[in-house]
């Protein structure tokens, strides 16, 4: 069972399309919202990009460039986790 809160006007829209394509019977938004899924499953799977050979080894050479050490970086994310979870905190 899944259950999520959604913007009521996205709802709304959507319950009126299901009951069109399916029917204002029983079981007409569970058929609507399986197709859903089934579509943005189908799109999302198209999308994913499999990657062969070990992550390390890419990971290793995206951050090749980058002259900091494990510390400093550390420091910089803190610096940068800090101002982000402080920026919409009231005075």
């Amino acid at each position: 069972m899944i259950r999520a809160k959604i913007n009521e006007r996205l709802e709304r829209r959507f319950r009126e399309l299901a009951m069109k394509r399916f029917g204002y019977g029983k079981g007409a938004l569970s058929k609507a919202v399986e197709e859903a899924i089934l579509n943005w499953i189908s799109l999302v799977e198209k999308e994913e990009v499999s990657f062969e050979g070990d992550p390390v080894e890419a990971i290793d050479g995206l951050l090749s460039d980058i002259n900091i050490n494990s510390v400093q970086l550390q420091h910089i994310i803190k610096k940068i986790w800090v101002n982000r979870m402080t920026k919409n905190v009231s005075d």
